[in-house]
């Protein structure tokens, strides 16, 4: 009988600290801690959602739910975070560009190359 109580203790604990993690957990930004989605398509959807928030605080100045100065303020905040993505895009694909482009030339150079090889061979 003493070994059903222990038993019954240890059930309840662990279902009471399951319970209060349940409750608990929406209180914490867990997507700080586990970014699991690739970073362009996280890069993208952001971009999105900052730009949708972006026409919804312009809906609700112009429907005067909210202040001139909230609206200046939070427009300038969520454009400088556009800006920031829309900076990281770029050197995203400008290094992708880069690379492609890098390796086209060299290929052109090592054409050219064999080209002036081959005609200073048939000069001699």
């Amino acid at each position: 009988m003493h070994d059903i109580s222990i038993i019954s203790m240890i059930f309840t604990a662990a279902l009471a600290l399951t319970c209060l993690f349940l409750i608990l957990s929406p209180l914490f930004k867990w997507d700080n801690y586990l970014q699991v989605s690739a970073k362009g398509q996280d890069l993208a959807t952001t971009k999105e959602a900052l730009l949708t928030t972006l026409n919804e605080i312009e809906f609700e100045y112009k429907m005067d739910k909210i202040s001139h100065a909230d609206y200046k303020h939070l427009k300038r905040q969520y454009e400088s975070e556009v800006a920031k993505i829309m900076k990281e895009e770029e050197q995203m694909t400008d290094s992708q560009v880069d690379q492609d482009l890098m390796a086209e030339v060299e290929k052109e150079i090592e054409a050219q190359m064999k080209s002036y090889k081959t005609k200073k061979g048939e000069g001699k």
